[in-house]
């Protein structure tokens, strides 16, 4: 029998015009990372690609800054202060991309923000903070090569927190860590097929997956590549798609940088080195030590590191990943081969020497992550200084100096740090600042639960 909202065959008969009007053709999302990370747009009708196209759209400045549950920051002067005035919005040339969580056929193009002269970049806008780093590598004559680690929990959180999801073929819940484990990847084949299935349809360079340290946790890292803006572009789209395919397979992937408290936080890693107008490794002299250059690069970053963290670690629940012994850096430190510090130099070829930064949470906004990796790095590659010698064993067990362990208090650290100014255009330190204050005030007093139900979608 038809449904109800099946037209019987005697009635479709009867009334051609229902048969008779051509479906509509897929429609167009168009969307822009905002402050944390969240896709801010608009559904349009198909038609509206070609006028996308020449004139843009325009959205409200205010839009990029927004608090995690979508609101308007209060005291924020792009809101009543100055009329709540529109920037105008272009494709950044990436896309149309399919949209494979939804059944629709929808394509969704991803936008930038410029001011309403369409040429000014909008230095507010996460991508164009990006960019704006990458054009002083240029303007050296260098290309940074970056690869990004995302990890994620899937999660059933039908209930007050999260549990393991059941396993489809055996309806069971594994609750301990399976390193590793084939068996932990294969319970969940369908979705990771249909995971890597949608990456290369968006043109996202997924490479390995891998079980991680905690029940129900994965990590998928992406190809490393040339071009940085894509990097961040490709660790955003992941986010989103993976997000939309668990809700399409009954769990969550969770990107909270900590949604158990007895098991291992979510990291969000990047490999970089750096090339020059040859396409030599800068980081490379030939030995298995590194270059000059590479300790530079290492200087740099480690003098950001404090004053960047609340990019690294931007939520309330952020800070729970930094635990010591619990596989996320607790201090400003780097080493050779060592998984316990900030910022390892991984083995192999020197040709392919490289700095792994481990301090941010699977939270963090990849466009902003990447401006503080990256920023740092060439900072420290013009100022040529060298850093601390390189630590040996562990960094939890030795006495070295701390990163912020309170959110208060790396959000007061990026608002006046004197390095934070050379990475960041003031007007996004202070829309970032405000949008972290308010967040801070509307989270105190919420419990465990409550946070979980808030970051378990929106990180």
């Amino acid at each position: 029998m038809p449904g109800p909202c099946r037209a019987s065959g005697a009635d479709a008969v009867t009334r051609p015009d229902m048969n008779d009007t051509p479906p509509e053709l897929p429609s167009i999302r168009v969307a822009v990372a905002d402050l944390n990370g969240q896709a801010r747009g608009k559904r349009l009708r198909s038609t509206a690609m070609n006028k996308l196209a020449a004139e843009g759209i325009r959205f409200p400045y205010s839009v990029l800054g927004l608090d995690i549950r979508g609101e308007d920051i209060q005291d924020s002067p792009l809101v009543f202060a100055s009329g709540d005035p529109d920037g105008l919005l272009k494709p950044t040339g990436r896309g149309p991309v399919p949209m494979p969580w939804l059944s629709s056929g929808a394509v969704l193009v991803p936008i930038w923000m410029f001011h309403a002269d369409g040429v000014t970049p909008y230095a507010a806008d996460p991508r164009q903070a990006l960019a704006a780093v990458l054009a002083r590598y240029a303007g050296r004559g260098w290309t940074p090569v970056t690869a990004t680690e995302l990890e994620f929990y899937l999660v059933d959180d039908s209930g007050k927190g999260p549990q393991v999801p059941a396993s489809p073929g055996s309806a069971t819940r594994r609750h301990q860590a399976d390193i590793l484990s084939l068996r932990e990847l294969d319970a969940f084949d369908a979705f990771f097929t249909e995971l890597y299935a949608g990456c290369a349809a968006m043109d996202i360079p997924a490479d390995t997956a891998s079980s991680e340290a905690g029940p129900g946790q994965f990590e998928v890292t992406l190809t490393h590549q040339p071009d940085a803006l894509k990097t961040a572009d490709d660790t955003w789209l992941f986010k989103i798609l993976a997000q939309g395919l668990a809700r399409k397979h009954g769990c969550a992937a969770c990107f909270m940088a900590k949604p158990y408290p007895d098991y291992a936080g979510n990291g969000l890693h990047c490999h970089f080195s750096v090339l020059d107008a040859a396409g030599g490794n800068i980081f490379d002299d030939g030995s298995a030590g590194g270059s000059p250059r590479l300790h530079h690069a290492v200087a740099g970053s480690m003098a950001a590191m404090a004053g960047t963290m609340v990019i690294f670690a931007p939520h309330a629940t952020s800070y729970d990943r930094f635990v010591p012994g619990a596989h996320a850096p607790t201090a400003a430190a780097w080493g050779y081969e060592n998984r316990t510090t900030a910022l390892r130099i991984p083995g192999g070829p020197p040709v392919a020497r490289r700095i792994e930064h481990r301090v941010a949470g699977g939270d963090s906004n990849p466009y902003l992550f990447l401006v503080a990796v990256l920023g740092a790095a060439f900072a420290g590659l013009e100022e040529g200084h060298p850093p601390p010698p390189p630590l040996q064993g562990n960094a939890y067990d030795q006495n070295l100096p701390r990163l912020p362990t309170t959110w208060p208090d790396a959000i007061a650290r990026f608002g006046a740090d004197p390095v934070t100014a050379r990475l960041f255009a003031p007007g996004l330190i202070d829309a970032f600042t405000r949008t972290k204050r308010q967040e801070l005030h509307k989270t105190r007093g919420l419990g465990a639960a409550e946070l979980f139900a808030l970051y378990v979608d929106t990180v």
